[in-house]
């Protein structure tokens, strides 16, 4: 069965990207994948430094994360942007889990992984300025990213209200259609 670790980089209880990330979940379990869902909120790091780390070591959120990382072979991830990049939120979370730990190399959790990469925005663009930079990001530890992406404009209306539903499904389903199978080919490979 091909696991997937599932978040989104923003942590507002009624964030756009939040919703994608729900969204995306059930269309990839739909699809044959095994999700698990996080949320970063639940993770609290503090921001990258290493004078912090040399001192005190990685913290125990990131080693949590490092496990999850492990555990899976794919990524699912849901992100604003911000000022047309990768929000402190997501990248700090990416730096934390590259770090060496106990002399393992910070790439082990994401060699031989596939992501599938989304943003949402009430703009028009959609967030897709930011997804190039996740991609660049993700692609230097090792990871690979499909070459399709989600990015969802007006995203402030694109939810039906009572469902929480996409209204305009297709390219999401496509995308993490396309994850499953990607992930379920390497595995046998």
């Amino acid at each position: 069965m091909t696991k997937i670790l599932a978040f989104s980089a923003s942590t507002r209880r009624d964030a756009l990207n939040r919703k994608l990330i729900h969204v995306a979940v059930d269309a990839t379990r739909a699809a044959g994948g095994h999700v698990t869902l996080i949320d970063l909120a639940d993770y609290p790091l503090p921001l990258y430094n290493g004078d912090l780390e040399e001192k005190d070591g990685l913290p125990d959120n990131a080693q949590r994360l490092k496990a999850l990382f492990k555990e899976h072979d794919a990524l699912l991830i849901s992100s604003p942007e911000y000022n047309s990049s990768i929000p402190a939120l997501l990248k700090n979370t990416i730096d934390w889990v590259s770090r060496e730990w106990q002399g393992e190399s910070g790439l082990v959790p994401y060699q031989n992984k596939v992501a599938a990469i989304m943003a949402a925005s009430p703009g028009n663009l959609g967030g897709m300025r930011m997804l190039p930079h996740l991609r660049q990001v993700l692609n230097a530890l090792g990871v690979l990213v499909l070459p399709g992406q989600f990015s969802l404009s007006d995203a402030d209306t694109a939810f039906d209200a009572e469902s929480g539903a996409l209204k305009s499904p297709a390219r999401l389903h496509s995308l993490v259609l396309d994850l499953v199978a990607t992930t379920q080919a390497l595995k046998k490979a």
